[in-house]
């Protein structure tokens, strides 16, 4: 954190043991110890803290990014459906304003002639007329 080395920390140990005494050394290691550790937790603490914040202002800029695309998206479909509505007004006043055109020919009737035709094609595809494979209870 620092760049002190080894012969810095040998250094900064015996000056302590010449100012302090070997009598008060254990303790007074014990409490800078333990005060270093209280400072590394806070300061833990609080890059945690700062990295919560900015993790929430990048999560509130891409909130931001996808509203503003949904509105975006929303805009867009409301135009496209003004211009169908408008469109479907249009081709409905086309068909009333068209008279009715004339009945197609009836549906029975142009039958009639093939129904000889597609009734023997019936008779054909029966189970009978399929093999003996295909007859149940065979």
């Amino acid at each position: 954190m620092f760049g002190v080395g080894f012969s810095e920390m040998m250094v900064i140990a015996v000056v302590a043991l010449v100012v302090v005494g070997p009598e008060r050394l254990p303790v007074v290691a014990r409490t800078a110890g333990a005060l270093f550790g209280r400072a590394k937790r806070y300061v833990n603490t609080l890059k945690t803290d700062i990295q919560n914040e900015v993790d929430l202002e990048e999560f509130n800029s891409i909130k931001a990014t996808f509203y503003d695309a949904a509105k975006s998206v929303e805009h867009s479909v409301s135009l496209v459906r003004e211009e169908f509505d408008a469109s479907a007004k249009s081709i409905n006043g086309s068909l009333a304003a068209q008279p009715a055109p004339p009945a197609p020919p009836s549906a029975a009737a142009a039958d009639t002639p093939n129904a000889p035709a597609q009734m023997a094609f019936w008779q054909d595809a029966t189970p009978a007329a399929a093999g003996p494979a295909a007859a149940p209870g065979t």
